[in-house]
Order: structure tokens, then sequence, then C-alpha cells
């Protein structure tokens, strides 16, 4: 097997189990300790693993993995998640999309739709919506984070808190089996929140990607969620859920 193939299924086991051991890739594998250290440090370098004794972990919960990998991520999935999201806003309604590959697989989903209303802070959402003429898209402004084109900051919550929405759409970076939301950066939270606060209904789409991962700044607990979209759910989660209202429509 060539390296490169080699190295996404190591991302694909360590997403599923948390940690990778050296002494079980090579067997998995059928190849020597010294192939498997190398390409631990490969990943370990890109920033897509951290290296601990005897192998590997995904990254600490202080700081997102790369853009253009957590596109790559359950992408099939969030495709799914968007479609049904996408089927189930009306026509003529108004949104707010958060910053995330998640919505970005939403606005690609909500191009065939008339007269919404989508106010993101998320520039790559406003990319992909400019494509439909029958749908106003307005920016919030705030400050441009290069590396996913994300508008943060109290400049960009000061604008969303102009509005009202009928729907708050957000993707999250962790979910908790307490379904809890969280994220990296607390200056996209604030945005997030100020959605929140002037939308009638709020629905998150996390792919299960994101139970096995952790991240520093609570979003918001299960009781701010009408919706969960999600490609599979846990016992406890699903639970959590039930327990607080919160819809799982669940896109396998």
């Amino acid at each position: 097997m060539h390296s490169s193939f080699r190295e996404h299924d190591i991302l694909e086991i360590a997403r599923t189990q948390g940690k990778v051991t050296v002494d079980a890739l090579a067997l998995h594998f059928d190849v020597t300790v010294q192939t498997i250290r190398r390409d631990l440090t490969q990943l370990a370098n890109a920033g897509l693993l951290e290296r601990v004794h005897g192998g590997a972990m995904l990254p600490s919960g202080v700081r997102n993995i790369a853009y253009e990998e957590r596109r790559r991520v359950n992408a099939e999935a969030k495709d799914a998640m968007a479609a049904a999201a996408a089927k189930d806003i009306p026509n003529g309604s108004s949104l707010f999309v958060n910053i995330g590959t998640s919505t970005e697989a939403l606005a690609q989903a909500l191009l065939g739709h008339d007269g919404l209303l989508v106010v993101t802070n998320n520039l790559n959402v406003a990319r992909i919506l400019s494509g439909n003429e029958r749908c106003e898209v307005l920016l919030t402004g705030g400050r441009p984070r290069p590396e996913d084109g994300g508008l943060v900051g109290q400049v960009a919550a000061q604008m969303v808190n102009g509005f009202a929405f009928d729907y708050a759409i957000l993707g999250c970076s962790a979910l908790t089996e307490t379904a809890e939301a969280f994220d990296f950066d607390i200056d996209e939270i604030t945005v997030s929140q100020a959605a929140m606060s002037r939308a009638n209904a709020v629905w998150l789409l996390a792919d299960q990607s994101k139970y096995q991962r952790h991240a520093p700044v609570l979003i918001a607990g299960p009781e701010a969620f009408d919706r969960l979209y999600t490609d599979a759910i846990s016992e406890p989660l699903a639970a959590q859920c039930a327990l607080n209202d919160t819809k799982v429509c669940l896109c396998p």
C-alpha cells in the first residue's frame, strides 16, 4: 500500500479509536514498525495527529485540524445532513449560517431554494450561495480568518443582533454525549450565540466524527437546540436530546 493511502487509513482509525499504536498499525498493515513511525511523523508534522509514547492520538482540544482536512472528514455524511436540513427549510425563510464544512455543504444544498435571506459570517457560504440569484446573501463583516474564510468578533456579532431569523443553523467542532456543542475560537462562538438569541429555531449539524473530538469553548448545551442533524447517535446522546426536546434527524 502506498504511504499516502496508508496515512489516510491511519487517520480514519485514529478518528474511530481516538489513539493508535505503532505495534497495532504495523500488524494491521503488515509493514515494519519503522514504516509506521515514519507515517506517524508525517501526520504529526502536518498537524493531523500528535505523537505520544508508542503511537499517536488526535490533536489536543486547543486547536483545530487543518481546514482542507476537515472538508474531507466524513464528507458524504455532511452532504446527507445538509440535504436533509435543506429539505426542511421552506422557501422565503431567513437564516443565519455559521462557519464550518457542514454549513458549507448546506449552502450547496440550498442552491435550488427561492426567496431566502441568508446572513453568514462564512465567506465560503456566501461564495456558494452567490450562485443562487433568488437568494439574498449578507456577510456580517468582522475580523477575517484566512485559514477558513470565517468572519469573527464583536463587529460580526453586532450585525447579527440587528436581525430576527427563522433559523440559526450551526456547525460545531465537538459534541459531547451530554449534547453540549463546543468550538475552538471564542470570537467565533460570540457570533453564533448572538444568532441563536435572534432565531426562532436553532439547528445543529454534527456528524459522528465530532463525537471523538474535543474543543475548549462551549457554544451551547442541549436546551439550546431544536434539531440535531447527524449520521449516527449514541444512546446517551439520544437520551439527552429526548430529555431536552431536541429532535434528532438521522441522515445515514
